[in-house]
C-alpha cells in the first residue's frame, strides 16, 4: 500500500492510504509549522507506510504534536512508533483520553487538553473540541485549525471507499448513507444518534433498520 499526500489548505496536509480489503481510507492530516502537528498516527501495521508519507513533507523527527480524536488503532496505534523517532514529541488529547488509557499506553505522558483550549504550534491555531461520544468514544474530541478554518473531524463524517480530498459536493448525504448501511453489520451502533433526527431525515424504509437496531422503548418515536 502506499499513501497519497494533498495540501488541503496552506501549510495543511492529508495523508491517506487506501486498504482495499477493508474497502476504505485510514487518513492523517499533517500540519506543517514551527511545531508540526499529526492528526492520528494510523495503525501501527502501517506505520512505515504513514511514515514514508509524512517523510515526503518535512522531516517525522521534527514532530512536536500528535493529537486523535480517540483511543482507537486507527487514530493512535502507532503512538509509541513516532514516539521513538521524534524526541520532542508528546501526544495531544482530552482529559479523559490522558487519564484513561493514553498515560498508561503511552512511552511518554500525554499534554491533555480542556473544552475550548488552543494549542499554538507558529502561524497555526489548534481549538481542542471536547466532544464525548462524537464520533465515538467517551474520550473523543476533535481540532479546529482557526487560521484556515479546517476542522479535523475524525470519523464524524465518514463514508467508505476511496473518496476524493476536496470537494464542493454534499458530504452529509454520504456520511448519513454509510450510517444506515453500517447498522446491518457488526459494527453497528459506532455512533449516536437522536429520534427526532432519524424521524425527519429517514426514509420510511431507513427507518426500518434503525427500528431493529434501537431499544423497544425508544421505537415508537420514530413514528
Amino acid at each position: 500500500m502506499e499513501s497519497t499526500v494533498t495540501e488541503i489548505a496552506p501549510e495543511i496536509f492529508r495523508i491517506s492510504t487506501y486498504h482495499p480489503e477493508f474497502g476504505i481510507q485510514f487518513n492523517q492530516f499533517l500540519v506543517k509549522d514551527d511545531e508540526p502537528f499529526l492528526m492520528h498516527t494510523g495503525l501501527k501495521k502501517m506505520f512505515s507506510t504513514t511514515f514514508d508519507a509524512v517523510a515526503s513533507v518535512f522531516d517525522p523527527s521534527k514532530l512536536r504534536w500528535i493529537g486523535f480524536s480517540h483511543f482507537e488503532s486507527d487514530e493512535c496505534g502507532a503512538l509509541n512508533e513516532w514516539l521513538k523517532i521524534a524526541p520532542q514529541a508528546q501526544a495531544v488529547c482530552s482529559i479523559v483520553g490522558a487519564l484513561v488509557m493514553v498515560d498508561d499506553f503511552a512511552e511518554r505522558p500525554a499534554r491533555s487538553l480542556t473544552d475550548g483550549e488552543v494549542l499554538h504550534i507558529g502561524r497555526h491555531r489548534l481549538r481542542f473540541l471536547s466532544t464525548p461520544h462524537v464520533p465515538h468514544c467517551w474520550d473523543a474530541g476533535l481540532f479546529f485549525e482557526e487560521v484556515d478554518r479546517t476542522l479535523l473531524c475524525s470519523d464524524l463524517f465518514f463514508h467508505p471507499g476511496n473518496p476524493e480530498p476536496l470537494t464542493d459536493a454534499d458530504v452529509l448525504s454520504r456520511a448519513r448513507e454509510s450510517i444506515v448501511q453500517n447498522l446491518s453489520g457488526p459494527l453497528a451502533k459506532d455512533m449516536p444518534y437522536t429520534s427526532i433526527l432519524l424521524k425527519k431525515s429517514f426514509s420510511e424504509n431507513q427507518k426500518k433498520i434503525f427500528r431493529t437496531q434501537m431499544p423497544y422503548n425508544e421505537r415508537s418515536e420514530l413514528g
